[in-house]
């Protein structure tokens, strides 16, 4: 028997020391607040804390005593009596349920509730609004007023499969890293709005002190001020499919006059695609513009050779609609061609229209069709995609 315990000990400071050995990380309390709703939230939880722990002591303590002061060794004899009498059974009920109504309702519930009204006080004071849409399995972010308005884009994991898949060197930000962050402005409040394409994600930044889910078909709020310059990463924390692990937040939080910078270069960056959409593009620049596109956007679903998963996600590799004609011959689009799903998608395939430009729709659709052993031979071009808008 105490070699057993003496076994399991052994064992557990083994484990222990492992992990230090692998620098596993540990933290004990919340991440560092960024935002007044974090800050709250971190007040209102240490306060819970110290209020369930003197509750813990006392109570184990009186057990304790209780235990230790009338054990059998000491003289004390069971006693014989059902019950000491119903006034008293009534009165030793009613003072502890007297304790813990005050401390719930008041210690604890008017700071709780405090919490929930911060938390939903949304419009109040917001300076900036951001609509953030959830995909499978990427963020789309879009601004909706300000000198930002009409910034969108998407924001999509960039660790490479080779390090998922264990064969090459994890960073610091394994599966924590996008090629296109949220930019916000540090001492301002955003009021986020929240949506989905296909099933509910979740928003969360831990930092923050929120998450709030989106809900396809509905319109979810939050907000942010991030009180400190700097890069805070989260994830969607909803079970949205197999690629759940891959849907990390990352938000960039910039000085204004940072910030004013980035928008300016956004604009710039949105009229050069503006213009990309009117020139004429040779298929080796579709081919090439397209394959980054679909590993990017398209390999997580459809796989990197297109053999898909079906019948969720279908092989793009000698697929009817892929092989067929997107325009009929007077030039207008064919429902439920090539372009036709992936310009306003359809079932779990979302509308890459809000998410991709012009010149990305009709590479990634020239890419497709010239690839996994699909020989169409033929092109489409930005400026037929921009046509459809």
């Amino acid at each position: 028997m105490v070699f057993r315990f003496l076994q399991k000990v052994g064992m557990g400071l083994m484990l222990v020391l492992w992990s230090f050995a692998a620098r596993a990380e540990y933290a004990w309390n919340f991440p560092t607040p960024a935002t007044p709703m974090a800050a709250d939230t971190l007040h209102v939880h240490n306060k819970f804390m110290v209020i369930t722990m003197i509750i813990f002591v006392v109570v184990l303590g009186i057990m304790i005593y209780s235990i230790y002061a009338h054990r059998k060794s000491k003289g004390h004899q069971p006693a014989s009596f059902t019950g000491p009498g119903t006034k008293a059974q009534v009165f030793w009920t009613l003072v502890p349920f007297a304790i813990l109504l005050y401390i719930d309702f008041i210690l604890m519930g008017i700071p709780a509730y405090h919490s929930v009204l911060l938390m939903q006080d949304t419009k109040n004071g917001a300076e900036m609004v951001v609509k953030v849409t959830g995909s499978q399995w990427r963020w789309q972010y879009e601004y909706m007023d300000g000198d930002a308005k009409g910034i969108q884009f998407v924001s999509t994991l960039t660790t490479t499969p080779d390090q998922i898949a264990n064969q090459a060197a994890k960073n610091e930000h394994y599966l924590l890293e996008v090629d296109n962050p949220l930019v916000l402005p540090v001492n301002k409040k955003v009021r986020i709005l929240l949506t989905a394409n296909d099933v509910i994600h979740t928003w969360w930044v831990p930092a923050f002190g929120s998450a709030r889910d989106a809900i396809p078909g509905f319109l979810r709020e939050t907000w942010v001020q991030i009180e400190k310059p700097g890069t805070y990463r989260g994830q969607c924390k909803e079970l949205c499919g197999k690629g759940h692990g891959f849907m990390p937040v990352v938000v960039e939080a910039k000085p204004e006059a940072e910030y004013n910078i980035w928008v300016a270069e956004q604009k710039a960056k949105m009229s050069a695609a503006s213009a990309d959409a009117g020139k004429e593009w040779s298929q080796e620049e579709l081919m090439t513009q397209g394959k980054a596109v679909y590993e990017k956007n398209c390999a997580a679903c459809h796989q990197p050779d297109g053999k898909g998963i079906p019948p969720t996600f279908p092989a793009l590799a000698g697929s009817k609609i892929i092989n067929g004609p997107n325009f009929d011959a007077s030039g207008k689009l064919l429902a439920d061609s090539h372009v036709d799903r992936v310009f306003n998608g359809k079932n779990a395939m979302p509308a890459w229209k809000t998410m991709l430009s012009d010149a990305d729709i009709a590479a990634v659709v020239t890419y497709e069709r010239n690839s996994f052993g699909n020989t169409m031979g033929d092109l489409v071009q930005p400026s037929q995609i921009k046509a459809l808008r």
